[in-house]
């Protein structure tokens, strides 16, 4: 992803800098190939650059930021990795102390120049976020600004990646079982038969609601059938729990969609109503 951003900022003219110092062959030839600027001291590279982009794995998005904040860096840093709003704010906190200015990124999208496109959000300072957005303006990669604090771009990343990712393992499993019994065909048809994102269709949530004090015990049937199956039951048994928190939402396919989400986010299943 780093290496195809670059490529898309090499293209619109702006010089890309970056750091080959304990980077792999592979990393060094998709650098290579994006048109991206080798300089082996990170302490010179910052000193020449004016932005300074984080795409990295999420684990290391904290050590990364440290490193430019003790190269002392002040231009603007854009964290645009994986991480919870809270890892954004302390990365933000640290580097702004030390005059950095601080733009939240997310990247939503596959790597840009494909048929698919690729939104790069930015939360944070208005002036900040203005010059990021510039900076990707002709791109294939589609700048959003949006309104608030640091935080926001990574919150919306997390919200997404809660889904995205989630339903990838959702999709395993229940392949995984499907298979186990012989009736891989007839699930695929199925699904590309029925196939309707709840993501993208928020207001069937509350219909889900109603129905969740019925989905609950067939969740945990389905927990058993995957252990039965060695398969892991785990994502199943953690959908029957969410479930279990609109249990006095029982047969309400009125209520509205505000009050879907925030019995979720109690916390605690309501008892079921005998209505």
């Amino acid at each position: 992803m780093g290496a195809a951003i670059g490529r898309e900022l090499v293209r619109s003219g702006a010089p890309v800098l970056w750091c080959p110092t304990g980077r792999s062959a592979a990393s060094a030839k998709r650098a290579s190939e994006a048109g991206l600027k080798p300089v082996a001291d990170l302490k010179r590279l910052l000193s020449e650059a004016s932005v300074a982009i984080s795409l990295c794995p999420p684990a290391a998005a904290e050590e990364t930021a440290a490193s430019v904040r003790e190269a002392g860096f002040t231009g603007v840093f854009v964290e645009a990795n994986a991480i919870s709003p809270e890892r954004a704010g302390r990365i933000a906190d640290d580097l702004t102390v030390n005059g950095a200015q601080v733009v939240d990124g997310s990247v939503i999208g596959p790597p840009p120049g494909g048929s698919v496109g690729t939104h790069l959000y930015l939360a944070g300072v208005s002036a900040e976020v203005s010059a990021v957005v510039k900076l990707f303006e002709g791109t294939a990669v589609e700048p959003i600004a949006i309104d608030g604090p640091v935080g926001r771009a990574s919150a919306l990343k997390m919200a997404y990646g809660s889904y995205q990712k989630a339903a990838c393992a959702l999709a395993a499993v229940a392949q995984a079982l499907a298979d186990a019994h012989g009736v891989s065909e007839q699930l695929t048809a199925e699904a590309r038969r029925l196939a309707k994102s709840p993501l993208a269709t928020p207001d069937y949530l509350s219909g889900v609601a109603a129905k969740a004090w019925r989905w609950a015990p067939e969740m945990r049937e389905v927990a058993d059938t995957l252990a039965a199956t060695g398969i892991p039951s785990d994502l199943a048994t953690a959908a029957a729990s969410a479930f279990e928190l609109w249990n006095g939402d029982k047969d309400n396919f009125d209520i509205p969609l505000p009050d879907v989400l925030a019995h979720l986010r109690a916390g605690r299943p309501a008892p079921v109503s005998d209505q």
